[in-house]
């Protein structure tokens, strides 16, 4: 089972809780699935139970469908994808991620997140179309872009909440460096975030040295990363 396939059945369940209650659908995934899977999905529902009755199921509906992208996510990061049966997170990275995504179920925060719009700046975008989607799960708008010089272009027209940008872009290998300074030097605060191959610390500080609110390689860190850039411009 490919990537994309074992999303194809995820998606089965989130379309699920559009008709079932949530304990019936949690019952559905102990009966038929394994435990990765299992503790994936039964993570993000005990998570999700306590954001009280009031629209729970659209709002669980949404969080487990970005849990899921998320986990997608990781485990192409991981290079878990390149095999012909890619593994699920396992219990911890499932409750991790579960609890990354439990945070924006908070009323306020969703209120934050909901409609909010962030330029995403990559020459490569379907690199990271499950990173990009389980944070549309949350009402994040998305606005892609292929270029420092095009990224410009648009910040010019339209203010961002937050800009996701990869470090290299064909072959300027400091692309991401050169947008955090063309924007500093026009006066733009809003947070920039590089999102790269790696996570070494010493790029972590390099990164905000340069300004950048955040760099990380991580899906999840990512995540959280967006959340609270887009909560800190609203």
């Amino acid at each position: 089972m490919t990537i994309d396939d074992l999303i194809k059945l995820l998606q089965v369940f989130v379309s699920l809780a559009q008709a079932l209650s949530w304990q019936l659908l949690i019952l559905f995934v102990l009966i038929y699935f394994g435990a990765p899977l299992r503790n994936f999905v039964n993570n993000l529902g005990e998570f999700s139970f306590r954001a009280g009755a009031s629209g729970l199921e659209a709002t669980a509906k949404r969080r487990i469908e970005a849990g899921v992208l998320l986990g997608s996510a990781a485990a192409i990061k991981s290079g878990d994808a390149t095999s012909s049966s890619p593994q699920l997170p396992g219990a911890e990275e499932a409750r991790e991620i579960a609890a990354v995504v439990s945070q924006t179920l908070k009323p306020k925060v969703a209120q934050q997140l909901a409609s909010a719009s962030v330029l995403w700046v990559d020459d490569n975008p379907s690199d990271n179309a499950h990173e990009i989607r389980s944070l549309e799960a949350l009402g994040i708008v998305f606005t892609m872009s292929a270029s420092v010089q095009d990224a410009l272009e648009k910040i010019r027209l339209a203010p961002y909440d937050a800009i996701v940008s990869d470090m290299r872009q064909a072959n300027i290998s400091q692309a991401g460096y050169i947008l955090l300074e063309e924007l500093q030097r026009l006066g733009v605060d809003t947070p920039v975030i590089i999102y790269g191959s790696t996570n070494e610390p010493s790029l972590k500080t390099e990164a905000r040295q340069h300004g950048a609110f955040g760099s990380t390689g991580d899906p999840q860190e990512l995540f959280s990363l967006v959340t609270m850039a887009v909560q800190k411009k609203r």
